[in-house]
């Protein structure tokens, strides 16, 4: 028997000879690609509609960093970005750096094989192990086709209102600035910044502008609505002590991080110490808490903590924080930097276990490159979809 090739005869022992030639050939191809495959960062550029302004700086745009993991044909995404506490400082340089150094490494590993992880992990700073975590989170929850929320054995379908921020500014570019949250959606819960450069008297300024707002929005609506103060770590222990008549005067429900963090951790406690005498409202740590261990620390002294994923170092220790924070009947709040949807996205899976959801960065974004955690209202709730439940924008995944 013969088989045409190319318009001449060949017999089946050269065809045989041929297809295992090529065989050979496929698999020599297969694991070059199996190399090329595995973890690819990038950056991508984020920029704020509405620049923010808080007690330490403003911020206009930013490059964040995604970090993906291709393997046995699903993707995982994780994000990462720069941030600063006052105490605790990390650049994007410098995450891309560590996060470079270490793919060799992580393509050795199988990410279905997850404590293969652990110890590496461990050497990243928190924002370069975040972006590792949520990837591989990501991967496996598209792997396995479940959501992360539900492999967190969570409540996937609860709808919490996110709070939406007002930066440091002047009185009337603040009223501006909610005026123009609310054309964009119905927000009740208004995290309100303060610690002003500008002393004390700005602060105060701004808070009973907010405050009435918000009581003519609730006149008028009939919907309550809720002022939230973060600080920033921009009081002493001293300023805010004198807030505090005026803080309860203006109807607010909580004060986030009014005492700057100490990068002596028994400082540090000192300081949310002298405050809760003198403090009726609850008390939230947000720069002063990164870890299991902070919140152990604060937990005497404190009524809740600020989960932010850069801090935490992704998913994992956030959930152990979660769960350690309500056996201890802390209140917890999920908050963002600069954040873009997948990050928020990844964030938003604790939303069961979350008192104030604060995920509002890529609602202020003008060029957020991903898709996936909807709003209806200004209620947030997980994606339903598998992993994360967050794709690019524009692409069918």
């Amino acid at each position: 028997m013969t088989v045409k090739a190319e318009g001449r005869p060949m017999d089946r022992r050269r065809w045989n000879l041929s297809s295992v030639w090529f065989t050979r050939v496929l698999c020599h191809l297969e694991v070059r690609c199996a190399r090329w495959m595995g973890w690819t960062l990038r950056r991508f550029p984020l920029t704020k509609a509405v620049p923010l302004a808080i007690s330490r700086g403003t911020t206009a745009a930013v490059e964040h960093l995604e970090l993906c993991l291709d393997h046995g044909g699903v993707t995982g995404r994780g994000e990462s970005g720069g941030l600063s506490t006052g105490h605790r400082a990390y650049d994007l340089n410098g995450i891309e750096t560590d996060l470079m150094a270490v793919i060799p490494s992580l393509n050795e590993l199988d990410p279905a094989e997850r404590s293969a992880f652990d110890s590496l992990l461990k050497t990243l700073s928190p924002p370069a192990r975040c972006a590792v975590d949520l990837a591989l989170w990501d991967w496996w929850g598209q792997r396995v086709r479940q959501p992360i929320w539900r492999l967190f054995s969570l409540d996937g379908h609860r709808c919490v209102a996110t709070s939406v921020t007002l930066g440091l500014a002047s009185v009337e570019a603040v009223q501006q600035r909610l005026n123009r949250w609310w054309d964009q959606l119905p927000a009740t819960r208004i995290k309100l910044k303060l610690g002003s450069p500008d002393g004390l008297d700005h602060d105060r300024a701004l808070l009973y502008a907010v405050a009435s707002m918000l009581r003519i929005r609730t006149q008028k609506t009939g919907v309550a609505h809720e002022l939230q103060v973060d600080a920033n770590g921009g009081w002493t222990v001293q300023q805010a002590r004198s807030m505090q008549s005026d803080l309860l005067a203006a109807g607010v429900v909580l004060l986030e991080q009014p005492i700057a963090a100490s990068g002596d951790a028994q400082e540090d406690l000192q300081g949310f110490a002298a405050l809760r005498e003198h403090c009726s409202l609850p008390l939230v740590a947000d720069e002063s808490c990164w870890d299991l261990e902070d919140l152990l620390r604060l937990a005497p002294h404190v009524d809740g903590v600020n989960l932010k994923l850069l801090k935490t170092g992704g998913l994992s220790e956030a959930l152990l924080m979660a769960r350690v924070a309500g056996r201890l009947g802390l209140d917890l709040m999920v908050g963002c930097y600069s954040d873009s949807t997948l990050l928020n996205g990844a964030a938003s899976q604790l939303l069961s276990l979350i008192r104030w959801p604060d995920l509002d960065s890529h609602l202020n974004l003008v060029d957020d490159p991903y898709v996936g955690l909807d709003v209806d209202g200004d209620r947030l709730s997980p994606p339903k979809a598998v992993g994360l439940g967050i794709s690019q924008a524009g692409c069918l995944e």
